[in-house]
């Protein structure tokens, strides 16, 4: 994969790579950043994660902060207002019950308000380098795609990834398939040429056989 990537051209970082280089993996940004990520482009989360944290660095800062105020910096961002009273609520529960520090057990990181298991794991990962594979669409996608699940659900793709990666790996996951699912095996028109695993992936040999004018092979949701 990795090859393949710098090959076409020199990937840029993910955001939340990005934030644990800029940030030396603080786990509130990177708690926060998450959250924000969601339904969002790399860029833009990038883009009003900086903004926000330029104001707000701390968790008791923006739990004390104006829910208006917290809209007006990230209103750039999808679902603002929804992720704007969430990350003052998780600010909030922070300071309140856990001293203003983000838990590095996923239990705990569960039963904050918003986060699922890609957040935490994304936590785990990028915040505590602890052993974890979070499941986003690209490493829900690809996984299928390869054939090296075959889930309909992220939380059954990270069950199943678990089992066949070794856990000394499971760290490296996220970050190298985001990067392939941006710039390779995008989800609509994948640059299949580019591929090192096409021979291995069952998305592009059922394509290359309806092309060549063979039956179709069942083709895997992305």
């Amino acid at each position: 994969m990795e090859a393949a990537l710098y090959r076409e051209k020199p990937p840029r970082m993910t955001a939340l790579r990005g934030l644990q280089a800029e940030e030396q993996g603080d786990p509130f940004k990177i708690l926060i950043g998450t959250i924000l990520s969601a339904r969002s482009r790399d860029e833009n989360t990038t883009k009003v994660v900086n903004k926000l944290f330029s104001v707000y660095r701390t968790p008791q800062e923006l739990a004390g902060a104006p829910l208006a105020e917290i809209k007006k910096i990230i209103h750039s961002i999808g679902f603002y207002n929804v992720k704007a009273a969430r990350i003052k609520q998780v600010s909030q529960i922070l300071v309140e019950r856990f001293g203003g520090k983000v838990p590095s057990d996923i239990d705990k990181l569960l039963e904050l308000p918003g986060v699922g298991r890609k957040t935490a794991n994304c936590v785990l990962v990028y915040a505590f380098d602890k052993p974890a594979i979070p499941v986003d669409i690209h490493v829900h996608r690809i996984s299928n795609r390869l054939g090296l699940v075959k889930t309909n659900a992220p939380e059954k793709t990270e069950e199943a990834l678990e089992k066949l990666v070794d856990k000394k790996l499971w760290t490296k996951v996220n970050d190298m398939f985001v990067m392939y699912g941006q710039n390779i095996c995008l989800p609509v028109r994948p640059n299949c040429k580019a591929c090192d695993l096409k021979q291995e992936c069952g998305y592009f040999t059922s394509s290359f056989s309806a092309k060549a004018g063979r039956p179709r092979a069942r083709r895997l949701r992305s």
